[in-house]
């Protein structure tokens, strides 16, 4: 079975160095099916640092992605050239934060260039990353309180049309698991979340099953096994996979088990975008 990826960054995304040429030179090497560069687009970071508060600093990562944005999708865009006819490359973006700045949002998903929105929370509202927040400061009340409010975030972002899919679904345990072993239950939240997928499945979007935690120490897929198979049981139809590479060497990373994880959630097919379009490919 020919693999996918379909989350990836390069040299354009603030935490990659991944050579774009040699990005997609691996893809090509690997032979997959789609490969789409999804480089990093914060909305809550559209303009350079001086259009900010100073409030406001702190809660972003860094600026001017409105930059960073044209720059990857003009060099994917002059890289489907040189690679006609050998890869299936895709012109993606991550877009973050996009209830946070509607207005940035809008501006990306009227880009003709862009084949594919993946919609991601990497904070709420007011708080920083959850790369960077102190978990051990925090109580377990105080914990779960963040999760209710993340989870209250991607419901809102389903009810948009911004995006094509949402993204690592379960991001908000990546790190309080991965650097302090804190085990979250999430089940609590399962009500809001079938509703989040009932919202893309009669909207005709989806989800994506991001592979990163496999071989970063978390263990499994965001999201795992049992919230694939409640998106189903929703009526969800569209699945992407993404390794969600950040160097060269990721590329395509545990894509396999993306896909297995897809069967066994009794999907059979996996989905990419091109010109924010899905199209299929059969698993079974």
């Amino acid at each position: 079975m020919k693999l996918v990826d379909c989350h990836t960054h390069t040299q354009f995304s603030v935490d990659s160095e991944a050579d774009i040429n040699e990005c997609a030179n691996r893809a090509a090497e690997l032979g997959l099916a789609a490969y789409a560069i999804t480089d990093h687009c914060e909305c809550n970071g559209w303009y350079e640092k001086e259009h900010y508060s100073e409030n406001e600093w702190h809660l972003c990562e860094s600026f001017d992605y409105a930059k960073d944005f044209e720059g990857s999708v003009s060099a994917v865009t002059a890289l489907k050239e040189k690679y006609a006819g050998r890869l299936n490359l895709l012109c993606g973006v991550e877009l973050g934060q996009i209830l946070h700045d509607t207005v940035a949002a809008k501006i990306v998903n009227a880009d003709k260039r862009v084949d594919f929105i993946i919609g991601s929370v990497h904070q709420v509202l007011g708080e920083q990353d959850f790369y960077f927040i102190d978990y051990e400061k925090l109580t377990m009340d105080e914990i779960y309180g963040l999760l209710e409010r993340y989870f209250s975030e991607v419901y809102d972002l389903s009810r948009t049309d911004l995006f094509d899919v949402i993204g690592h679904i379960t991001y908000c345990l990546r790190y309080m698991k991965q650097r302090n072993g804190i085990e979250a239950d999430i089940s609590r939240y399962d009500d809001i979340i079938a509703e989040t997928f009932r919202n893309l499945a009669v909207s005709g979007r989806g989800i994506e099953i991001n592979t990163s935690g496999i071989r970063q120490g978390f263990g499994d897929c965001f999201p795992n096994l049992k919230y694939v198979k409640l998106f189903r049981d929703m009526g969800g139809e569209i699945i992407t996979i993404g390794s969600d590479a950040h160097t060269v060497g990721d590329i395509g990373a545990n894509a396999a088990d993306g896909i297995e994880t897809a069967r066994a959630a009794g999907f059979t097919r996996i989905a990419y975008f091109k010109k924010r379009r899905p199209y299929f490919i059969d698993i079974t």
